[in-house]
């Protein structure tokens, strides 16, 4: 049976309730770095009827817009997007990885033209449609002298293959500079490491989020994440309001961060 849509959010005791927890955020305590899991898309779609999984990928992703300016509003300097992994390309049918790849191509192409944000590509463009990389590619160049909020698209992305990656970049530099393997294993260290991430020189994420109620990272910036606070919401996807966004910043300023301590 189709979900009605809910008429919270609409009023003006919500609003009064926003700018209230806006208010009382600290800037100096808001994350530096939030990474973003839209979850829960699919089962949207399927709970108010539609007979095709795009209609809730369309709606994740006009939320994301929404996520990232209340991330830019209340002071978040970088955020990422897990939007397509590795995963996402072997296993979904191909109607749906079609339309999905439409509609992540249309993200990256409206994000790129969004205030002074900064787009960047995070994942492995050889797995991707010639077309998506490009329209991924050009929003890159067309945002890179940007200086406002850094916006990660993580497509074609996987947390393990990017580990990957990292030491065989490693190894190739170090190669290449006439270095020895047992020098290099030697010497490795993890900052090392996370310098040749697909977001090296980026802050590790401070918070991380996910949707629809799920409680498991799905290979999402497993190096990055080992020190980052989690917040789970049971909305899903397309439902996420601005007030849940608002309470999780509110809940992680709360946090006694310890670092593995």
């Amino acid at each position: 049976m189709a979900r009605a849509w809910s008429n919270e959010g609409r009023g003006p005791l919500y609003r009064l309730y926003i700018n209230r927890l806006r208010r009382r955020l600290e800037r100096e305590a808001v994350p530096r770095h939030v990474a973003m899991m839209i979850d829960g898309n699919r089962r949207w779609a399927k709970q108010l009827g539609y007979d095709s999984a795009a209609h809730g990928h369309r709606a994740g992703a006009a939320k994301m817009r929404d996520f990232l300016e209340w991330c830019d509003d209340v002071g978040v300097k970088v955020v990422s997007l897990y939007l397509l992994s590795t995963d996402n390309l072997r296993k979904r049918d191909s109607r749906e990885l079609s339309d999905l790849i439409e509609i992540i191509a249309e993200l990256a192409h409206e994000l790129s033209h969004e205030r002074d944000w900064r787009v960047q590509h995070v994942g492995r463009a050889d797995l991707l449609p010639p077309d998506l990389a490009r329209v991924l590619a050009e929003a890159e160049t067309r945002t890179k002298g940007n200086t406002g909020l850094h916006v990660n698209l993580a497509v074609g992305y996987g947390g393990r293959s990017e580990i990957v990656d990292a030491v065989r970049s490693i190894i190739a530099q170090h190669d290449g500079e006439g270095g020895s393997l047992e020098e290099l294993a030697a010497s490795l260290t993890p900052e090392q490491i996370g310098e040749h991430l697909y977001t090296g020189g980026q802050p590790d994420p401070d918070l991380v989020i996910r949707t629809s109620g799920e409680q498991r990272l799905s290979d999402f910036l497993l190096w990055q994440s080992a020190h980052s606070e989690f917040y789970f919401v049971e909305a899903l996807g397309p439902d996420l309001r601005e007030v849940d966004f608002l309470r999780a910043i509110r809940d992680f300023t709360t946090r006694d961060r310890r670092y593995g301590s």
